[in-house]
């Protein structure tokens, strides 16, 4: 069984990704920027970017079956390292029960320059 979960983003199709997709009991988030009909939210801050993303990924990993409690890995994107605890603090506030494997990286920059965040998420559907 395949299912896609759609992010209703225009480049889908182009980039002939999806939102989520899952195969048997494993889901996996694309990276997930904050975006919302198409504007980034929460300029110039990390904190409430990296919260939207995260909230983002968990409502893809609910419509393909899973939860919350079935999180095994994130990762979170940061264009600035050094606001690490920014993100992780929203990441605590969702995943502080949880605890899955979790990795912060820095990258150059993103598809937008506003995005100072994009996240992953893996999940077992349990």
């Amino acid at each position: 069984m395949k299912k896609i979960v759609s992010s209703g983003s225009h480049l889908e199709e182009p980039i002939g990704f999806s939102r989520a997709c899952r195969i048997g009991n494993s889901i996996a988030v694309s990276g997930t920027a904050p975006i919302e009909n198409g504007q980034t939210v929460y300029e110039g801050d990390v904190y409430n970017q990296t919260k939207y993303c995260l909230q983002l990924s968990i409502k893809a990993i609910e419509e393909a079956g899973g939860s919350l409690q079935g999180v095994i890995r994130t990762r979170i994107m940061l264009t600035d390292i050094t606001r690490w605890e920014e993100a992780a603090k929203a990441h605590g506030e969702l995943f502080s029960k949880i605890k899955p494997a979790c990795t912060f990286v820095e990258v150059s920059q993103f598809i937008d320059k506003l995005w100072l965040v994009e996240t992953e998420i893996d999940c077992v559907v349990i």
